[in-house]
């Protein structure tokens, strides 16, 4: 299994637990991915520290063999010169650094092969890192398209109660109103039919036709006083 298969293995198992804690998965996802990114740092600086190494041994290794062909140099002028304890003692220091420099190749030798790997390393993991990041906007982005499904759906279901009960109140309403009306029809049935007095009215049958005595008595008064006055 790749470094990829098992991050996105334990980011799904983490993500399982944490929408049961309401988190969002999409800052874990984000935080991951992070984290990768400073692994990735951290090779290349490996790979950096190995190129220097190596380039030092390298450096040192280029003065070693200048250094064996200076004393080469003066060991043959020895010869030339017949002082050959000179040349002897040339030859002892060159040999000296002929073992240095043997010693030098293989240590520059795994310098070298400890940055191939690091390289290879470093390439494997950005491209690695470059198809999480691919897969971590994919799910982000399902994330928060299924949120926002959710977030619609509860809205409406929202809405959806709300409309239930006002329809049961306006259902309610509608009922009374006509339990209202039937009620009053039934009254004015009964006070047509005589079932029931109509005290609306404010007399009965007696009261107006005293009332109506009353009323032609005093305008037979009324006619009487204005003949009177008239001299007739």
């Amino acid at each position: 299994m790749s470094l990829i298969d098992r991050t996105v293995a334990v980011i799904s198992a983490k993500l399982s637990k944490l929408v049961g804690k309401m988190e969002d998965p999409r800052e874990t996802l984000d935080y991951s991915y992070e984290k990768q990114l400073d692994l990735l740092q951290n090779v290349k600086r490996g790979i950096a520290d190995v190129t220097t190494s190596k380039k030092r041994l390298e450096l040192q290794k280029v003065k070693l063999v200048q250094n064996s062909e200076k004393l080469e140099a003066q060991a043959k002028e020895a010869i030339a010169a017949d002082r050959e304890d000179l040349a002897r003692l040339a030859l002892e220091r060159k040999n000296a650094i002929t073992s240095q420099i043997a010693d030098l190749d293989p240590e520059i030798a795994n310098m070298e092969k400890e940055q191939e790997k690091l390289v290879a390393a470093e390439k494997r993991l950005s491209t690695q890192i470059e198809i999480f990041r691919s897969k971590k906007e994919t799910i982000k982005a399902q994330y928060s398209a299924a949120e926002a499904q959710v977030k619609i759906g509860e809205s409406l279901s929202g809405i959806s109660e709300e409309m239930t009960s006002l329809g049961t109140s306006i259902e309610r309403a509608e009922s009374k109103t006509e339990e209202m009306k039937a009620r009053s029809a039934a009254i004015d049935e009964l006070i047509e039919g005589g079932t029931l007095v109509d005290f609306s009215a404010g007399q009965d049958d007696i009261a107006r036709e005293l009332a109506k005595i009353s009323n032609q008595g005093s305008i037979e008064s009324e006619l009487a006083r204005l003949k009177s006055e008239a001299g007739k």
